[in-house]
């Protein structure tokens, strides 16, 4: 353990800072990094630098290089830089990289020099040129702050949904700003500089002079100011070599450290640890960097060459040609565990275990110290937690080896937390290797989130590792392997040096029907990427025609379009298509497209039956379907307001019927023509509404109106049945009230219906007399009902009688009351006795 803590550095009495390598780089730079334009991404992020930045000659040998590396130092990509003269380079919370120009112009290019698109910072900023720009991370995304030539500044908090702000003027600025900062408080984003000894707050309205509290009067001027990563804390750096570290909102000051080196540094930069009372600044010089805190002392380290810090959650990068380390403050179980003399239970433990292994006695002796004191399970979190802040695999294995040891002698101990924690350090030092290059700390891992992990993966494209790591954490397959797959398959549909039928057969036969794959997401990116023909053969392996069709018309493949839409029987989605030929082809194209699928056909004349009723016609006028033509005009008539349209409009439809050899509709046709005539001259001769009556209301209002000879001349004009006339005209006479030429009409002729229905209507109006006429008169089978519906029992019985028949005999003695039928009632049973006895 003594050894292990020899690259501890004490500052003050309660902390340990530790300097350690990530990686040898790879990179074999000529260049010193001072020469370059420099920006490496957070959370073990790329590496992006732009060589041969500072000369402008127009050879193409001598063009600066944009070069994208892997935090160990492996080139990802690299282009020539034919763009305008850069200013800064930064990195978004996506890992795009921002390459913001002189003119204001900002680039975005991926993780392989691949362009994305651009934006520009404002006409202000493309007029006074940027002399510099910073890249910020709020809650509301990537942000860019720009200090123009007129020594303004311009800002937008979020890349994505771009709104520029331009901050008010400093009063009396002639001079950039020795320094700058963006800062974010209570969720508005506003900017610290410093001019000489003094301080200005830059927020949406105001300018406004600062003082931090406790700084030192004779502090001198401000050279540097850095912001923490989480953009709570603030450190500003003075001519004097004084460093004042205070909260970003200026209200209170954490702790002060003179440096006594009054030279500017090149860098500072905050190194935290989340949850951590310590609070530290990194400067750096050109051979020398310092660690100053909460302590009159610092740690200092000696530079052997030019170097670049990258300021972390937990500690800061430092890069350099030839080497690649993290400066970190120890964390509080590493302290406990590795400290000298340390008789932390952790501590304990691990003895404990490295006696084991050497069959000592003293294993027993440590172990029984633990669990006297009753720390043993406090012992093995120590052990597991301090695993995960281990860079070493060694190291590692030996303290999860500790901690395994340790629960075998506890009973009931919850193995999720060792468990997780061996997971966790095996995804971490997969991803460590140099061959991959994301240095990610534990404490950093855990902040980002295996999901973003994984996204990151995918972007440097190595979907075999993200596809293991998903199955060894047996994450949801649409969570995981299908999302990554996805990913791979989109990236598979770029490749051009292989053909259409290969790369849609490769694609299916990795995804297959995996669950969660869109074959349609894929099959787009293969359109975007001028991939037609392969877009069509991966659409043949998506299942849900939803997807399949909206792309097929987005590649202008409408008649596969509408054949994928009948298959799928989605009425919406024919009609989707149909619409969207509607307005893509001409209409006598169209009309032809739809003759040969009978399905949209059809669904298309429903639509227009109730959209667009003239295009219906011109369906029918190119089928020659003279019979929906007939019934078309037989339709638009109704819409027809004067009678002379009405019967234009019928008149057509007689034509048409007559030409699909229909007679029946052509006579009804003719017949209907006739009747509006005739209901016309109605209207006109008694100024009253027949119009639009059908024939039967028509002759029963002529009726009800007591105009009987019109009612009988449509009667023979219209050829009425006979049975069908007496029923209109009895019933119209009884609702008149006409009694007396209800009886003559009864006398004028043989009633084709009988009488039985003069006596049912008389009755149902009430008027019994009357019915008592015509009772008599009803034909022997029906006489029984007729004289019950008038009330006379004693005829019904005689009938019944007369006709010998039991079941009218019953029916007239249900209707009987002992109180007044009496006599009816014996009579009935006497018949019935005697009938029953023969």
């Amino acid at each position: 353990m003594d050894c292990y803590t020899a690259n501890w550095n004490p500052l003050g009495e309660e902390a340990f800072y530790r300097k350690f390598e990530l990686y040898t780089m790879e990179w074999s730079l000529k260049e010193d990094l001072r020469d370059c334009l420099v920006a490496a991404a957070p959370y073990g992020g790329p590496i992006a630098l732009l060589k041969n930045n500072a000369r402008r000659e127009k050879s193409p040998s001598a063009r600066p290089l944009l070069e994208i590396y892997s935090a160990s130092g492996l080139l990802l990509a690299s282009i020539p830089w034919k763009s305008g003269q850069l200013v800064h380079l930064g990195w978004t919370a996506s890992e795009d990289l921002l390459c913001i120009q002189e003119d204001g112009t900002v680039l975005i290019y991926n993780l392989f020099c691949e362009f994305k698109r651009h934006f520009s910072m404002g006409n202000e900023v493309l007029q006074n040129h940027v002399l510099e720009a910073k890249v910020f991370h709020t809650e509301y995304g990537t942000g860019v702050a720009i200090l123009t030539g007129a020594h303004r500044f311009s800002l937008t908090t979020n890349i994505d949904d771009l709104k520029l702000r331009r901050m008010p003027e400093v009063p009396g600025l002639q001079k950039p700003p020795s320094c700058w900062a963006v800062l974010s408080q209570d969720r508005v984003t506003i900017i610290l500089l410093a001019v000489g000894h003094d301080l200005y707050l830059l927020d949406n309205t105001s300018c406004s002079v600062v003082t931090p509290p406790g700084m030192s009067p004779s502090a001198g001027a401000y050279l540097q100011m850095a912001v923490s990563f989480n953009y709570r804390c603030l450190a500003l750096f003075t001519d004097t070599g004084y460093i004042w570290m205070g909260l970003a909102t200026l209200k209170e000051k954490l702790c002060e450290f003179n440096s006594s080196i009054r030279s500017p540094p090149k860098q500072m930069v905050w190194c935290m640890r989340p949850r951590s009372r310590q609070r530290a600044v990194v400067v750096a010089w050109d051979r020398q960097l310092m660690v100053a805190g909460n302590s009159t002392e610092c740690i200092q380290f000696v530079l052997d060459e030019d170097s670049y810090l990258v300021p972390e959650l937990d500690g800061v990068r430092i890069l350099s040609r030839t080497s690649h380390e993290f400066l970190h403050e120890i964390p509080e179980a590493s302290q406990e565990i590795f400290k000298i003399a340390s008789m932390a239970p952790g501590a304990l433990l691990l003895e404990a275990q490295k006696e084991y292994e050497k069959e000592s006695q003293k294993a027993d002796e440590y172990l029984r110290e633990i669990k006297d004191q009753k720390l043993l399970p406090e012992a093995v979190s120590q052990c597991i937690e301090a695993a995960g802040y281990e860079h070493e695999p060694d190291t590692q294995k030996s303290l999860l080896r500790a901690a395994s040891f340790g629960k075998c002698f506890i009973d009931k101990f919850p193995p999720e937390s060792f468990v997780r924690m061996c997971q966790d350090l095996r995804v971490l030092n997969a991803i460590r290797d140099y061959q991959i290059g994301i240095p990610l700390t534990f404490t950093q891992y855990k902040r980002l989130t295996i999901e973003v992990l994984l996204d990151r993966l995918v972007l440097r494209r190595l979907y075999p590792l993200a596809i293991r790591i998903c199955e060894y954490l047996r994450l949801s397959e649409i969570q995981g392997v299908s999302r990554i797959l996805a990913h791979w398959a989109c990236y598979k549909v770029q490749q051009k040096d292989k053909s259409d039928e290969e790369v849609a057969h490769a694609i299916n036969q990795k995804l297959g029907d995996t669950p969660g794959i869109s074959y349609s997401e894929i099959a787009a990116r293969a359109y975007d990427c001028g991939r037609t023909e392969l877009a069509i053969k991966l659409l043949e392996y998506e299942p849900r025609s939803g997807e399949q069709v909206p792309l097929l018309l987005k590649m202008k493949r409408s008649k596969l379009a509408l054949s994928k839409a009948i298959e799928s029987g989605d009425t919406d989605l024919v009609y989707t298509v149909v619409l969207h030929l509607k307005n893509e082809l001409n209409r006598g194209t169209f009309f032809m497209t739809l003759q040969n699928q009978p399905v949209a056909l059809s669904l298309y004349r429903q639509f227009c039956k109730h959209q667009e009723r003239e295009t219906l016609k011109d369906l029918y006028n190119q089928d020659d379907n003279h019979q929906e033509l007939g019934n078309f005009h037989v339709h638009s008539s109704y819409s027809e307001q004067r009678i002379e349209g009405r019967v234009g409009a019928l008149q057509n439809a007689l034509d048409e019927y007559y030409k699909a050899k229909n007679e029946f509709a052509a006579k009804a046709t003719e017949d209907q023509i006739k009747l509006l005539r005739l209901q016309r001259h109605l209207q006109e001769d008694f100024d009253k509404p027949y119009l639009d009556l059908s024939l039967h209301d028509t002759v029963s209002n002529l009726i009800l109106d007591g105009h009987h000879k019109r009612a009988e001349q449509l009667y023979r004009e219209f050829k009425i049945p006979d049975k069908r006339y007496w029923w209109l005209k009895i019933s119209a006479l009884a609702n008149r009230g006409d009694w007396e030429e209800m009886e003559k009409f009864s006398k004028s002729k043989k009633s084709p219906i009988g009488y039985l229905p003069f006596v049912e209507i008389s009755v149902k109006h009430h008027n019994r007399y009357e019915a008592k006429k015509y009772a008599p008169r009803v034909t022997p089978e029906q006489r029984v009902k007729a004289f019950v519906l008038v009330g006379d029992l004693d005829q019904a019985a005689d009938a019944a009688i007369e006709h010998k028949n039991e079941t009218e005999m019953n029916f007239v003695l249900s209707k009987c009351t002992a109180s007044t039928d009496a006599a009816v009632a014996e009579k009935l049973n006497r018949a019935r006795a005697q009938l029953l006895k023969k």
